[in-house]
């Protein structure tokens, strides 16, 4: 992609073992549609959120230089799925879907750091230690306050492949913060929902939460950004939270099911 910004290129091609984006990972939900158009801003979201087609640098220099992505398969000569402006999806906003797919990621781990004094600056020091070991950390939820032991619950994700590094680094100045403890996960996953029509579109958080709990799944933590919804669930519920959501905004084809020619998917 870097390649194409640098030559002005029309467009770039992505090549993968699949005919495009689809709705969600066609090893999980085969009924999964092809998208024809997404926006580069549902496209980063996606790669945020744990969709292999294509890597999250690529989109950000795609949308930075304005240049289209045609996603499509090395193994077909089909259309493929095309990124571009959001400006070139107006046109269509009555026929666009409200939700364009349903992205997970199996490589986070949680961690819950426990009976944190709740007073100024004590999370502050946490994430300041956490940035000083280079540790990414993606979703936060702060549990509220005890009023009889003045403390509460930080829980946060992060890299799974940084958990060890995140537990070193926060027992080093355990003393210094005062909590209690810390527990430790990585039989997690995460479920996204992107869509740019969930912006005008009331209800899209509470169809999401009643097919996973349809589904018998309990969620572990809850993220929203304008055009996403993610939640943690436990691994071994991924798949079924997975097929769940993408069920209940009416994604699964009642077509040919998608083709997975070989791979893993990016």
């Amino acid at each position: 992609m870097a390649l194409a910004a640098a030559l002005n290129a029309d467009c770039c091609e992505i090549y993968s073992d699949v005919d495009g984006v689809f709705t969600a990972d066609p090893r999980i939900v085969p009924a999964a549609q092809k998208v024809p158009k997404i926006s580069y801003e549902e496209m980063l979201e996606m790669a945020a959120s744990g969709a292999k087609i294509l890597h999250l640098r690529c989109v950000e220099y795609a949308r930075r230089y304005n240049i289209p992505i045609h996603v499509r398969s090395s193994f077909s000569q089909k259309e493929g799925t095309w990124v571009v402006d959001s400006s070139e999806l107006e046109g269509q906003d009555m026929e666009q879907a409200i939700i364009s797919g349903v992205a997970h990621d199996r490589s986070e781990a949680k961690i819950t750091v426990v009976g944190v004094p709740d007073k100024v600056g004590e999370a502050a020091t946490i994430f300041t230690v956490l940035s000083d070991a280079e540790i990414n950390i993606d979703m936060i939820v702060q549990n509220v306050s005890a009023a009889s032991t003045g403390r509460t619950d930080i829980s946060f994700t992060l890299p799974a492949t940084d958990g060890q590094a995140a537990l070193t680094a926060l027992n080093k100045v355990k003393e210094r913060i005062g909590f209690e403890s810390l527990r430790y996960d990585d039989r997690i996953g995460k479920v996204s929902l992107i869509g740019a029509g969930m912006r005008s579109h009331p209800g899209v958080t509470a169809t999401l939460f009643a097919a996973i709990a349809d589904a018998g799944v309990n969620i572990e933590m809850i993220s929203t950004s304008e055009i996403r919804i993610s939640v943690v669930v436990a691994q071994d519920d991924l798949d079924t939270a997975v097929a769940s959501a993408h069920r209940a905004f009416d994604l699964d084809s009642e077509q040919v099911e998608a083709v997975v020619y070989g791979g893993t998917g990016r």
